[in-house]
């Protein structure tokens, strides 16, 4: 039985990173199209009041909520397809900074007695959506490496040595042999006369 099981999940393993980002974009689609239907998510009300302090007022409060339920819709359907992924997975961070934020911004309504309220613990469980991320982000990573224009500059002005000037590899001598010799009558250093 343990032997189906970890090739199982030697299986799963391959494909562990691609199953976390698709389950954190069902998540956020999930809560995304919620707030498209008012009065649908338990978090709309803190959602709004928050984007109304980080917006500095300056969104129409009829639109704070539907441009937060695009916002977490269009993140979660980029999670899933995996397009554009690193700027989807910036988004996500940005977006969990927001979330965050209602912690400072909204004390009361977060807070009771330095005790997360439902509310609170609502916010405090997307630690688990950040961890996911950051795992999707790191593999994404491992994968794509970007070239900034500097790092460009600097690997274009690295001295090339081509590979038949290399210097020749050197093995050191290991020092003089010794040999054993068998006993008996040493050879003559005379000269043999010729005949």
């Amino acid at each position: 039985m343990t032997g189906i099981l970890d090739a199982a999940l030697c299986r799963y393993q391959r494909h562990s990173t691609t199953i976390l980002r698709v389950s954190v974009g069902l998540v956020f689609v999930g809560f995304g199209v919620m707030k498209f239907l008012p009065g649908a998510s338990p978090a709309e009300d803190v959602a709004t009041r928050t984007m109304d302090v980080l917006a500095f007022g300056l969104v129409p409060p009829g639109a704070t909520r539907p441009l937060l339920a695009l916002f977490e819709t269009a993140i979660g359907i980029g999670l899933i397809t995996g397009f554009l992924l690193r700027v989807v997975l910036a988004a996500f961070f940005l977006h969990m900074g927001g979330v965050f934020s209602a912690l400072l911004i909204l004390p009361d309504e977060m807070w009771d007695d330095q005790l997360p309220t439902l509310e609170g613990q609502y916010i405090i469980k997307n630690v688990v959506l950040i961890a996911a991320c950051l795992a999707v982000a790191a593999e994404e990573s491992r994968h794509t490496t970007v070239i900034t224009p500097r790092r460009r500059h600097a690997l274009e002005s690295e001295p090339r040595i081509a590979p038949e000037t290399h210097p020749p590899l050197v093995v050191p001598d290991p020092g003089p042999r010794f040999t054993t010799r068998e006993p008996g009558p040493r050879p003559s250093r005379e000269p043999s006369a010729r005949l």
